[in-house]
């Protein structure tokens, strides 16, 4: 973790889980959907509906922290992935993300496109 993650307690402040979610999906999505901008462009679009973050212990500055993105569930429009923030074998926290995919020019609901489902499944 870098320093200016860190609050005064010398712990990884609660808000950049999500910052970390955030990456770590973007590039769960480059590996195996591909070019995010490519499903933006074909006319999906993903956005957060639900989080939910579970805080175990707190990671620290210097230590390197893993994040495994397990899919929970991949429903019609929807899907549910259940992240887990370890350090070593230390469970930091974990939770649920839910995101919905919607049409970027309307934001509504759409079904989940086919190579993401079969990319993900």
């Amino acid at each position: 973790m870098r320093y200016s993650e860190c609050d005064q307690q010398g712990v990884v402040f609660n808000g950049q889980y999500l910052f970390f979610y955030d990456v770590a999906i973007t590039e769960l999505f480059r590996e195996r959907v591909g070019p995010y901008q490519e499903m933006v462009d074909g006319g999906h679009d993903l956005v957060v509906a639900e989080a939910r973050i579970r805080f175990v212990e707190g990671a620290r500055f210097d230590e390197e922290l893993d994040i495994a993105l397990p899919v929970e569930h991949l429903g019609t429009t929807s899907m549910i992935i259940r992240p887990e923030f370890r350090v070593g074998e230390r469970l930091i926290a974990d939770g649920e993300v839910r995101h919905v995919f919607v049409d970027p020019a309307t934001l509504r609901k759409t079904p989940m496109p086919d190579r993401v489902r079969a990319a993900l499944g």
